[in-house]
């Protein structure tokens, strides 16, 4: 139910250019949800060049210091293993904490780190449209890995400077809600996952709320999500009318959807704004907080029903 397509961040955004071709999630969107085709294990597989090599890594956690030599050739995305980690491989669409930072190469400045994280750590969805920067650096290696990513500043775009990457993926995270199951909200729709986690849904008889209901299905004890957060999810999208799905990451081979939440239409952010992650929260939007009239849209005049895990959060950096 995304309204328009969203930057994450400037240097991330940017370096989609590495992945051209590679498909990512779906997510709820206003002009309709692409189908994703399925992503080779290995999107890049970037190999270790004089640049990468030459990295200097010391310390670790917050303390890490990453150092760039100054002749350093950018001749290419190049890409070091520093330590191997001793952890599952991890891929495309793998949802993973990770300690980073991004380095300028012409002053070692520090343009973006995970150390404004909780525990010094971020929750990165590896999905090729929209962190395709981490899933270069991280993809096909296993957790634990410490790698260091030379990006030269062509591939990223017109101006921009050589950058260096330096992270590794901690540890997997949930990729359905782990909160403690709530009481239904009598009035509401029905709800009954399978043994995946994936969920149905039963409308009740009578009319569609006149406006937007949100009910608590399980309670996360995560972070809060706040306005402007880029949130990871899965989800799914019913019409009151007949109840019947018009979109949901579950029946894309269960692969989670990532957006800001003021990218969605109003009912969607007004279920995800003020919860915590690992919840898994049920909300029937009217159409003023959905589609409205849009003429000719699918959903047009539909009061839909949505039942969305969240599953992380992250405030999206400023542009630099």
């Amino acid at each position: 139910m995304r309204k328009r397509p969203l930057i994450v961040l400037s240097t991330v955004a940017a370096a989609t250019l590495l992945l051209a071709g590679c498909s990512g999630s779906g997510a709820p969107q206003s002009s309709g949800t692409p189908e994703p085709t399925a992503a080779s294990q290995c999107a890049l597989d970037a190999q270790p060049g004089a640049t990468s090599d030459a990295v200097v890594v010391e310390g670790d956690g917050a303390d890490t210091k990453v150092t760039i030599p100054a002749d350093a050739a950018f001749a290419g995305v190049e890409r070091t293993v520093i330590s191997e980690g001793d952890g599952e491989e991890i891929g495309v669409n793998d949802l993973v904490s990770v300690e980073y930072q991004i380095v300028d190469a012409t002053n070692n400045q520090v343009l973006d780190s995970s150390a404004r994280g909780d525990g010094d750590v971020l929750p990165v969805l590896l999905d090729t449209n929209q962190s395709s920067l981490f899933v270069a650096a991280l993809e096909c290696k296993p957790l634990g890995s410490r790698i260091a990513l030379a990006l030269p500043g062509n591939v990223l775009g017109e101006g921009q400077n050589n950058v260096v990457v330096y992270a590794e993926a901690v540890e997997k995270l949930p990729e359905v809600a782990t909160g403690t199951p709530v009481d239904p909200t009598p009035g509401m729709p029905t709800v009954k996952l399978d043994d995946k986690g994936a969920p149905s849904v039963t409308i009740p008889d009578g009319d569609a709320p006149s406006e937007t209901k949100v009910a608590v299905l399980k309670q996360g004890d995560g972070a809060t999500v706040s306005s402007g957060d880029l949130v990871v999810v899965q989800y799914l999208g019913v019409k009151w009318s007949d109840g019947k799905e018009f979109d949901s990451s579950w029946s894309r081979d269960a692969v989670p959807a990532q957006f800001q939440t003021t990218g969605v239409v109003a009912g969607f952010q007004k279920a995800l704004e003020g919860q915590k992650v690992g919840s898994q929260v049920l909300v029937v939007m009217p159409p003023a907080d959905g589609y409205g009239a849009s003429e000719g849209h699918e959903l047009q005049n539909e009061s839909l029903v949505f039942v969305v895990d969240i599953l992380a959060t992250t405030p999206v950096q400023a542009q630099q």
